[in-house]
């Protein structure tokens, strides 16, 4: 006699019902956890959790995703094309990467990806020297139909696990990023000549007695930006954005171009840059070094004191950078001359005291200061959104270990910055753009749509619990102003990076395409980028179109740009998670040194499986499971974002404050788990 299908599901195991739910999200678009406990006859409390570890699992690997609270579906990075008709057909030709253990007669590569329901058979000779305890990628060739295991040959062993280079390396390989740099790639950039003729001089706009100077982080080395600013005759500020001509060494359709291409994007993890473009175009040849001259395209703007744009050109140009700043010297600067227009007559500083480093160019960099506060307030008074999150940043050893944990907040420092990035790729963009239709050509632009509708309305349902109010319906600039009163209210409370988080949620995510239909967060008509070559591949391409449009060349293939522009969104959302991934991992390595210890947090997320609370200090976020609310049994109200306890009444609200004890860290699934006191 059969087993019932209820005696069955009582006996599933964690592997077992991974595999039936990923069948189910194959087969349905729309998933709720109740769907799940009907369709798979789960009717115990313990297997109703654990179908709710599964589904929590799978949302943080990014096999599916949320789209109304609570209903689940696969990601779209998970479809392509149609979906096989054999599970063992979606792994063949896919590269996992994971553990290896090897015994005396056979190895396996044991992964966390919820794409795979089994660990992975090695034949011993095809292991490529790796040991028990090495990180691998792996390579599935074959799943025999009498195997339980897919069958796979080692592609790289990434190194020891733990260490710190080999788990980076593992999280690029796991996004299908590159960790490498091809051989015959860096030898090609090895013979580019870093001497500039005269030749390339004389066809360029000479700029080398112009006051310049790059303004980067601390520990940047490829400067691919500067500004320079004098006074004209007139009154008026001449000021520059002189980027640098990336495509001036590289050739289109060359070893290197295909390679950065391919690549898109440098990624920037947590402790290292893994570059687009070969290190001695990226840190040398093209980085804007001071005292060294450098070929550039350039956007020549000039200004009225009222931060009024008179004129504009986009010319190649030759600079000579005078000084490199980092951000926080130049933070400095604008501090310490602020303080003097406040107390003029005061003794703020011995005037006899020697300079302080960066203060002779200080004057000018005032003046690009208070120009780019007039561009800054003016755009956000024509609907640009302030989205200014907090950034977490890491100090760590020379081993790669974090020793402590910092956050990163935009300055004016930055700002400065940011608004004649922003005004460049702007201008270069309404260049090629804003002509009649039948004068237009194909250009890569960076666009944003407008918001969800549905996500924005429950935006503002949920920030009403917190008395605060969104408008979401209206013209652009009315619902975006009240995006930004809306951020500019929760400033500083404790709700603050929630409400900021779920907003940013209910945004669409910028990307490049053809179709321009303008920048909605920036409140743009026509914007692109062009201002980061070195690190961007898009601006690459719009180097060239503007060189060949402004040469009064023909408009190129539609079909073949957008191609490109897609490859670059999707790279770049790629780039983005595997940044997301390094940071968790970072944040759990942390924690790890601190097991036991308690904290004041905020709980940032509120689910069927339990609640997340994210640590104030340093923003380290973790899972407070529902099994170990065990002082009452605990349901999800989903309306009101809050679990309720079936006896007591006790509810847990999104942005409540609590104390948290570490209790639990994963590396491998980058996963941290917390219990609550008191």
């Amino acid at each position: 006699m059969g087993k019932s299908p209820e005696r069955k599901a009582r006996r599933m195991t964690k592997r077992m019902l991974t595999a039936a739910m990923a069948d189910m999200f194959a087969e349905y678009d729309d998933i709720t956890l109740n769907k799940v406990f009907q369709e798979l006859r789960l009717k115990t409390h313990p297997l109703k959790m654990l179908a709710a570890d599964v589904i929590q699992e799978m949302l943080e690997d990014g096999y599916i995703e949320e789209g109304r609270k609570g209903h689940y579906h696969i990601s779209a990075a998970q479809q392509s094309g149609e979906e096989p008709e054999e599970e063992e057909d979606t792994i063949i030709g896919r590269q996992f990467v994971g553990t290896l253990k090897v015994g005396k007669n056979s190895a396996y590569l044991l992964s966390n990806s919820r794409d795979l329901p089994a660990d992975i058979f090695i034949p011993t000779s095809k292991l490529k020297g790796g040991h028990t305890g090495d990180k691998a990628v792996v390579k599935v060739v074959e799943w025999p139909g009498n195997s339980r295991n897919p069958i796979g040959h080692v592609v790289d062993i990434l190194g020891k696990t733990g260490d710190n280079t080999t788990e980076m390396h593992a999280i690029l390989a796991e996004y299908g990023l590159p960790y490498v740099y091809p051989q015959a790639v860096e030898d090609a950039a090895n013979h580019i000549s870093d001497v500039i003729s005269e030749a390339d001089i004389a066809q360029r706009e000479d700029f080398r007695d112009v006051l310049t100077f790059t303004i980067d982080p601390y520990d940047a080395k490829d400067f691919d930006d500067a500004l320079s600013i004098r006074r004209m005759k007139d009154g008026q500020w001449e000021i520059g954005v002189h980027i640098a001509d990336v495509t001036h060494y590289v050739n289109e359709g060359g070893i290197i171009d295909k390679e950065a291409q391919k690549r898109a994007t440098s990624v920037y993890l947590v402790d290292r840059t893994i570059p687009m473009l070969p290190e001695r175009l990226c840190n040398y040849i093209c980085s804007l070094r001071p005292d060294e001259d450098k070929l550039c395209y350039a956007v020549i703007v000039h200004m009225d004191d009222k931060g009024r744009v008179r004129y504009n050109k986009i010319v190649h140009t030759v600079i000579r950078s005078n000084r490199r700043y980092n951000y926080e010297e130049v933070q400095d600067i604008i501090d310490r001359e602020l303080e003097k227009e406040r107390h003029p007559y005061g003794t703020f500083r011995d005037k006899t005291a020697a300079p302080l480093p960066g203060d002779e160019y200080a004057a000018e960099l005032m003046t690009l200061h208070r120009l780019a506060q007039i561009l800054r307030k003016e755009r956000f008074e024509h609907g640009s959104i302030a989205f200014d999150r907090v950034e977490v940043g890491f100090d760590i050893d020379e081993k790669g270990h974090p020793i402590s944990v910092h956050l990163k907040e935009q300055t004016e420092s930055h700002q400065l910055i940011e608004e004649f990035m922003l005004l460049a790729n702007r201008i270069v963009a309404t260049t090629i753009g804003a002509v009649p239709s039948k004068q237009q050509k194909v250009f890569p632009y960076r666009i944003h749509d407008l918001p969800d509708v549905e996500k924005l309305d429950n935006v503002a349902h949920f920030i009403s619990r917190f008395g605060y109010k969104l408008k979401t319906t209206g013209d652009k600039q009315a619902v975006s102003a009240s995006i930004n009163k809306l951020l500019a209210d929760v400033k500083g409370k404790r709700e603050q990076n929630l409400i900021e988080t779920i907003s940013l949620k209910a945004m669409q995510k910028a990307r490049y395409s053809t179709d321009n239909i303008g920048h909605y967060g920036l409140a743009f008509d026509y914007y692109t980028h062009f201002t980061s070559p070195i690190r961007r591949y898009p601006d690459m391409m719009v180097h060239r179109l503007l060189a060949r449009y402004l040469a009064g060349g023909r408009s190129v293939s539609k079909a073949k740009y957008e191609e490109l522009c897609d490859h670059s969104s999707a790279m770049e959302q790629l780039a983005a998670s595997a940044e997301r991934a390094s940071i968790k991992y970072k944040q759990v390595e942390f924690m790890q040194d601190r097991m036991g210890q308690v904290f004041d947090a905020v709980i940032s997320g509120v689910t069927e499986w339990g609640l997340y609370a994210e640590i104030t200090e340093n923003k380290c976020e973790g899972l407070i499971p529902m099994r170990d609310l065990d002082d009452d049994h605990y349901e999800f109200d989903e309306r009101n974002y809050c679990l309720v306890g079936r006896r007591t009444h006790n509810r847990y609200y999104l942005g409540d404050p609590v104390k948290v004890e570490v209790s639990h860290c994963d590396l491998e699934k980058k996963q941290l788990n917390f219990l609550l006191v008191g």
